[in-house]
C-alpha cells in the first residue's frame, strides 16, 4: 500500500489499529457475527489505546486528527471485521454535529467523553418514511418553557442502544419542511427516551441496529446544536465529513477479502498445481487489487479535503462513498468466487466479508443518492464555468 506520506504518528496510530484489529478482533469475529453480539471488549480495547481520540481537536481531549486519521483506523478494522469498524466509526457520526456546529459549552461537555471512549455516540436521522428524503421527518419536538418536547421514533440507527450520547434530528416547523428540522444533543437515560427492537440483520451482525423511541422526551434548550431550523444543514455538514470513513470501510473490507482470496489461492491445488497459477484467476486478482488502490487514493483525498477545510466537499465525498463501496461490493463476490464451494461455508470469511460489504452502498445515504449528489455537483459548477 501507498504510505501517502503519512506522519510518523499515523502511521502508529494505524498500525496500533491493525494489531488490535489482528490480536483482539480476528479470533472472536465469526463468534460475533454468528451470534450478532456488540463487541463491547473490543470498544473498551480502541479506548484504552486512546484510538476514539484521534479525530477530536486536543482542546477537547482528543489527539488532534482528522477525518484522515479516522479513515485510517476504521480502514484497518474493516479488513478483519467490518461490524467492529462500524462500532468504532459510527461515535464519530454521532460526535460530528456537536463538533463542527456545536456551542463551546456543548463540546466542553460531551467531546471529551467521546474521545476518552468512556461513551460512545449515535446519529439519528432515519425513521419509517424518512431516510434519502429527509425532508419527510416526522419526529417533532415543541418548544415548553426552557425545554424542547420531542416525540416520535428513529430506525436503523447504529450504535442503537449502546451509545450514551445521540445527534437526533426533529422538526421544530413542519411548515418550512426541511428547514424546519433541527438537531438535539439527548442523552440516554432522559425520561422519555426508550430503545426499540434489535435488528437482525444480514451483515455486519456485530453492530447494534436499534430502533429509538421518543414519547414526551424532555430536552433542554441548551441541547439544540448551533440554533432551531439548522438541522438539515447539520446533517448534510456531517454525512460531508462522515462519508469518506464509510468509503474507508469499504477499502478495508474490500482488501481484508482481497487478502484471503489470495492467500487461498495459493493454497488451493486443482490439476497439480494452486489455483493462484491460473491466468483467470489472476486477472481476476489483478482487477480487485487495482480497483481497491483507486478506491482508496479517492477516499484519502476526500477526506484530506475534508480535513483541509475546503469549503465544498459534497462531491468528492460522494464520490468516495459511491466507488469505494461499489468496489467493495465487486471484490467481496469475486472473492467468495475464488474460494468457490468454500466460499458459501461459513467455516471461512468471505461469505462474511461479502455479506458487510452490502451495507456500505445502503446507509448515510444510497448510493443512487450519491450519484444524483455527483451529478447536480457537476452540473452546477459546468453551469459556473459557462457563466464566467
Amino acid at each position: 500500500m501507498n504510505e501517502w506520506q503519512l506522519t510518523e504518528d499515523q502511521k502508529m496510530m494505524r498500525d496500533l489499529a491493525r494489531q488490535i484489529a489482528q490480536e483482539k478482533v480476528k479470533p472472536v469475529r465469526a463468534e460475533l457475527d454468528e451470534k450478532g453480539e456488540f463487541p463491547a471488549e473490543i470498544m473498551k480495547v480502541l479506548a484504552e489505546s486512546d484510538l476514539f481520540a484521534v479525530f477530536v481537536p486536543e482542546q477537547y481531549g482528543g489527539l488532534g486528527g482528522g477525518c484522515f486519521e479516522l479513515c485510517l483506523i476504521t480502514e484497518e478494522l474493516s479488513k478483519v471485521c467490518p461490524a467492529v469498524a462500524v462500532s468504532y466509526a459510527a461515535s464519530a457520526l454521532g460526535a460530528y454535529p456537536i463538533l463542527l456546529f456545536g456551542s463551546e459549552e456543548q463540546k466542553k461537555k460531551y467531546l471529551p467523553q467521546i474521545a476518552s471512549g468512556e461513551k460512545l455516540a449515535a446519529f439519528g436521522l432515519t425513521e419509517p418514511n424518512a431516510g434519502s428524503d429527509a425532508g419527510a421527518l416526522q419526529t417533532t419536538a415543541e418548544k415548553d418553557g426552557d425545554s424542547y418536547i420531542l416525540n416520535g421514533n428513529k430506525i436503523f440507527i447504529t450504535n442503537g442502544g449502546v451509545a450514551e450520547i445521540y445527534s437526533i434530528l426533529a422538526m421544530t416547523d413542519k411548515s418550512k419542511g426541511a428547514r424546519g428540522a433541527s438537531v438535539f444533543i439527548v442523552e440516554k437515560g432522559t425520561e422519555g427516551f426508550d430503545f426499540g427492537k434489535k435488528e437482525d440483520k444480514l451483515g455486519i451482525r456485530a453492530s447494534v441496529t436499534r430502533e429509538l423511541v421518543f414519547e414526551n422526551c424532555r430536552v433542554p434548550a441548551e441541547n439544540v446544536i448551533r440554533k432551531e431550523g439548522m438541522g438539515f444543514i447539520v446533517a448534510m455538514k456531517t454525512f460531508d465529513s462522515s462519508r469518506p470513513g464509510i468509503g474507508a470501510q469499504a477499502v478495508g473490507t474490500a482488501q481484508g477479502a482481497l487478502d484471503e482470496a489470495v492467500d487461498y489461492a495459493r493454497q488451493r491445488i486443482q490439476f497439480g498445481q494452486p489455483i493462484s497459477s491460473f491466468q483467470a484467476v489472476r486477472h481476476m486478482i489483478a482487477d480487485m487489487a487495482t480497483k481497491i488502490e483507486a478506491a482508496r487514493s479517492l477516499v484519502y483525498k476526500a477526506a484530506s479535503a475534508v480535513d483541509s477545510g475546503m469549503k465544498d466537499v459534497s462531491k468528492l465525498s460522494a464520490m468516495a462513498k459511491l466507488f469505494a463501496s461499489d468496489v467493495a461490493m465487486e471484490v467481496t463476490t469475486d472473492a467468495v468466487q475464488i474460494f468457490g464451494g468454500y466460499g458459501y461455508m461459513k467455516e471461512y470469511p468471505a461469505e462474511k466479508f461479502m455479506r458487510d460489504a452490502k451495507i456500505t452502498q445502503i446507509y448515510e445515504g444510497t448510493n443512487q443518492i450519491q450519484r444524483d449528489v455527483i451529478g447536480l455537483e457537476v452540473i452546477k459548477e459546468s453551469t459556473k464555468k459557462k457563466i464566467k
